[in-house]
């Protein structure tokens, strides 16, 4: 029995939208009937669909309770898949369909319902007296029957696919967005609080009270249309904050200079992997920016780097008072790990002489954790020739333990 339209039963209300849909669904099983909807099969798994819908359900306006509510109305279909070249009826009783929504009371039911129907995933097929039923031939089949018909949520399938793939590339986005949020302002209140520490010259208070509102109005943002200026604007924050720390350096401090040791410029990139519990400490200094020309030199001073590193101390002959003391020292600690000269020079003539000499600082304060301390600083050069590594992120998160145990 063909049917376009049905108005809704006793008070229901009926809008020119619904009777639009149900007009264009039926135009659409037409045309597949006479195979003309092109590829369109009008067939889908009603589980993946479900699925694709639920990732999609903010596009659509539909709440989790209102996709549990359209589970339930799926599952009174036999077939896996939902075949919306026909009416696909169901017609659950109030009791049943509330016990497969887990229980949804019939108000909540109803109101989820017209929510359904709103979004055209749905439509009702009413009967003369509303009750929900079918009619039967003399064969047993289904000859015509009432209640809510699925076919245009079948057949809305490819559009429900591109938008959960489109809410699954934005989740995506925002999340590696926020991620960065995170490494940003973590590497800016460490900076900050470091200089404070130290009593550096410079406007910190400021610096400070910007870096509050900063990580304030991270948590009010949540699509990546919002987060996206935000991080640049985070960004710049940082390269401030950092530029004012090397500036407050002095010269003995600065001493580690490029025309000494041929630093080679690098970023602030990095994906550092400590084995076993290295890689735990380690985590969290992944950050990703741009090269940025103040990166050559350290914004770390040689007291903070003996605090963070003090097992070098035990190696050096006459102790550690310039950066000169550090690399000289780190050249004795690397025959020690069993790092190779090529490996050694390698790291040197790509991270620069002082980086490469923090790089052996703090992997000897992980050596009992690193398998094969020759082939990790060989990763840790490849990365940085790639332009995706830095010591610096590894001071902060060596800093990390001694932060939280004061706290």
């Amino acid at each position: 029995m063909e049917r376009l339209a049905t108005t809704p039963f006793g008070g229901g209300r009926l809008t020119g939208r619904v009777l639009a849909r149900q007009a264009k669904i039926g135009q659409r099983q037409e045309q597949l009937k006479r195979g003309e909807a092109g590829n369109a099969s009008g067939r889908a798994d009603k589980w993946q669909l479900l699925r694709a819908l639920t990732e999609a359900r903010q596009v659509y306006g539909l709440g989790d309770r209102t996709i549990c509510l359209l589970e339930a109305l799926v599952s009174f279909t036999i077939e896996r898949e939902l075949d919306g070249s026909e009416p696909i009826i169901v017609f659950p009783s109030n009791r049943e369909l509330s016990f497969r929504a887990r229980g949804m009371a019939p108000a909540t039911i109803r109101r989820h319902l017209a929510s359904l129907v709103e979004a055209g995933m749905i439509f009702r097929r009413d009967s003369a007296n509303g009750k929900r039923f079918c009619r039967r031939d003399d064969a047993g089949l289904v000859e015509d029957a009432y209640g809510f018909d699925l076919a245009p949520l079948a057949l809305r399938a490819e559009e429900i696919y591109s938008a959960a793939e489109a809410a699954r590339a934005e989740a995506k986005l925002a999340r590696a967005l926020r991620g960065e949020i995170t490494v940003l302002l973590r590497d800016a209140s460490r900076i900050i609080t470091l200089a404070l520490e130290e009593g550096r010259a410079g406007d910190w208070s400021n610096l400070l009270v910007t870096y509050q509102m900063n990580a304030r109005d991270a948590s009010g943002r949540k699509s990546s249309e919002d987060l996206q200026p935000f991080v640049g604007a985070l960004r710049a924050f940082r390269t401030e904050v950092e530029n004012a720390y090397l500036s407050s350096l002095s010269d003995e401090e600065m001493s580690g200079n490029d025309d000494d040791h041929e630093q080679h410029e690098q970023n602030s990139n990095t994906e550092l992997t400590f084995e076993s519990r290295a890689n735990e400490i380690m985590k969290d200094a992944d950050c990703e920016t741009k090269p940025r020309e103040q990166d050559r030199k350290l914004a770390i001073s040689l007291s903070k780097l003996k605090d963070l590193c003090p097992l070098i101390k035990d190696y050096a002959k006459d102790g550690i008072f310039t950066w000169n003391d550090v690399i000289q020292t780190a050249d004795l600690v690397r025959t020690m790990l069993g790092i190779s000269p090529d490996a050694w020079s390698k790291a040197k003539a790509v991270m620069g002489h002082q980086a490469a000499a923090v790089t052996i600082a703090v992997m000897l304060e992980h050596a009992e954790t690193i398998r094969s301390p020759g082939g990790y600083l060989r990763t840790l050069t490849a990365k940085a020739e790639a332009g995706k590594f830095s010591v610096y992120p590894m001071l902060l998160a060596l800093d990390k333990p001694a932060q939280t145990k004061a706290e």
